[in-house]
């Protein structure tokens, strides 16, 4: 049985160097191809009809722009929604990139079913750029004010122990982003191939336990579903997050004594 941890291996296709760094075209990166393409097909074609009594595809596509905009007047209010385009790409990204991960092997010849969010640099990437249009977008629209987000409204003696506090809070934000989505692709996708793994060993054992070989292969279904379910809820979470930290630079709240109403 093959190690658990092959199915994430980098592999280049196109081998290229620009002296001592390898921009090489891994597997990695035709797989993030592939969920662009693919994204861009099935928005195209949900919306191309434009009919009055919606296809399937168009209603899911409604669906999708319509949960993704309430998502962001929720979490971000109505000024966030200049940030659906964004939040939404986001989404999709996260969403296709997760599912198409789950396909059986050899569904395309060749060509091995790659999760890209199962990487960390890819996550990470995804998260700190989220982390540094957070702080532009505070900083342009507030300036030096933005800052006042590590300075909770608590008595003067508190912002000492306080303010190191929300820095770090609000520093370990990309790590926690990331860390979440990868982690739970990783882990998810390791025990898939555990258990496929157990389906394989037990099914060529011959004998009675030929017959056991249908406990695990009950559990990978279970699981199978239960990652599609996870893909999800991660990419759902990774939006949510993404809307939950563009309020922090579209709503800064600083209401200082000067500024209340006098009544």
């Amino acid at each position: 049985m093959a190690s658990p941890m092959e199915q994430f291996e980098v592999r280049p296709i196109v081998p290229l160097h620009i002296g001592r760094i390898d921009i090489s075209f891994t597997n990695s990166s035709l797989w993030m191809c592939i969920v662009v393409v693919l994204i861009a097909s099935v928005l195209t074609s949900g919306v191309s009809p434009r009919s009055l009594v919606p296809s399937r595809m168009q209603s899911i596509v409604e669906m999708t722009y319509m949960m993704v905009a309430d998502m962001v007047r929720s979490a971000a209010g109505p000024g966030g929604l200049k940030f659906f385009p964004f939040v939404f790409t986001v989404f999709v990204f996260v969403l296709f990139s997760n599912l198409l991960g789950l396909l059986p092997l050899g569904v395309f010849p060749h060509v091995h079913p790659f999760t890209v969010t199962s990487h960390i640099v890819v996550t990470f990437a995804l998260a700190i750029f989220i982390f540094a249009m957070v702080i532009v977008v505070g900083l342009f629209r507030h300036g030096l004010r933005f800052f006042s987000i590590f300075a909770p409204e608590v008595p003067i003696y508190m912002l000492v122990l306080l303010i190191p506090i929300e820095i770090v809070s609000f520093c370990s934000r990309p790590i926690s982003l990331s860390v979440r989505l990868c982690a739970n692709m990783l882990a998810g996708h390791t025990m898939l191939n555990v258990f496929g793994g157990f389906v394989i060993a037990l099914a060529t054992a011959g004998g009675a336990l030929a017959g056991l070989s249908l406990v695990p292969m009950a559990a990978l279904v279970a699981v199978s579903a239960l990652e599609y379910l996870i893909g999800f809820l991660q990419a759902y979470v990774f939006a949510i997050l993404t809307c939950i930290y563009l309020s922090d630079a579209i709503n800064l709240h600083v209401s200082t004594h000067a500024e209340q109403p006098q009544h």
